[in-house]
């Protein structure tokens, strides 16, 4: 109760200041029951082995990870559980200052201003799309009081942690590089040759983290800024809502649960195959897509909204956990 309460306080403030809803920014806060795939949940992997799934990846897991020692003085032996958790929502919108997942469109203090565009570059051959984007913690599982006798259950509430109009790298691709100066070896045409392998692991649900400068079919994970390659608008807002992840583990924002049974780790370079991402506005996507996997058979009819472009993603992250006796 004390949960949905504080929700409640969140909502009342983003309402606060705020104009009559514009464009095709949302007007409802999401629906956990209705608009969460539930079955990006597995599979679900015990002691090493996969004891339900439904043909997703966990990544790197195998049966060496079936027995876990945690803690020095206390320490815990166990075993290893693997699952995934919907635990981030990233909006990637149009319209500047749209809280798309809470359902409010703030006030602009300068209206016209950092919304996104899409344009064609001057040559006329490539076309660009740019977005902002806001970061929610949304531990689903803690929202619900679900799992809490896990050991590896997130302490925290939900929260807005960031938003891209209030960042000034987001639109300037020269103090990205203060976060991300690996951009000037990886953000590149030549570098970028190497990401057909990526793109084509990325189709069958396992991205390469070793070519983490890419997002398969999406592009190139650098710069941090809110501009990519765009030939699908649905497809350019999960390269951006994915690069926001990267980001987010680069800044401490996001951290790993999946590296290591024993907690969640800072992974400045991340690691692909623990995220996957399931569309939920404008229009719900009947499953989760691995980073970079073709918008080809997916993204047809998920923009049907007349001058849309504001998008809510569900980040499902791998979480590994040590279930055992502490001593």
């Amino acid at each position: 109760m004390k949960t949905y309460f504080n929700i409640c306080i969140i909502i009342l403030l983003a309402t606060f200041g705020s104009k009559a809803y514009a464009g095709s920014c949302s007007d409802s806060f999401l629906s956990i029951p209705t608009e969460v795939n539930w079955q990006c949940i597995f599979p679900i992997s015990i002691g090493g082995v996969v004891e339900m799934g439904d043909g997703q990846s966990l990544g790197d897991e195998g049966i060496g990870d079936s027995i876990c020692v945690c803690g020095n003085s206390n320490p815990t032996i166990g075993i290893s559980v693997s699952f995934w958790e919907p635990a981030r929502v990233i909006d990637t919108v149009r319209d500047a200052w749209c809280m798309n997942a809470i359902g409010t469109q703030l006030s602009n203090p300068s209206p016209g201003m950092s919304n996104g565009t899409q344009s064609i570059g001057g040559n006329g051959s490539r076309e660009q799309l740019f977005a902002q984007m806001h970061y929610y913690k949304f531990p689903v599982w803690a929202i619900l009081d679900m799992f809490t006798d896990l050991p590896c259950q997130e302490d925290t509430q939900f929260d807005i942690a960031m938003m891209s109009e209030l960042l000034p790298n987001w639109n300037d691709p020269v103090l990205a590089l203060l976060l991300n100066p690996e951009a000037l070896v990886f953000g590149n045409p030549v570098a970028q040759l190497a990401c057909a392998a990526d793109s084509v692991a990325a189709a069958t649900g396992s991205p390469i983290n070793h070519l983490f400068w890419c997002m398969g079919s999406w592009g190139n994970a650098y710069p941090f800024t809110g501009t990519i390659g765009a030939t699908d608008r649905v497809q350019a807002n999960a390269g951006i809502a994915a690069r926001s992840i990267y980001m987010m583990g680069r800044t401490g924002l996001l951290l790993d649960p999946g590296v290591d049974a024993c907690g969640s780790v800072y992974t400045p370079i991340w690691k692909k195959d623990h995220y996957k991402l399931q569309l939920m506005r404008p229009v719900k996507d009947d499953a989760c897509r691995p980073i970079g996997m073709t918008g080809i058979g997916w993204t047809q009819g998920k923009n049907k909204i007349i001058g849309g472009g504001n998008y809510s993603w569900m980040v499902f992250r791998k979480v590994k956990c040590c279930v055992g006796y502490s001593f």
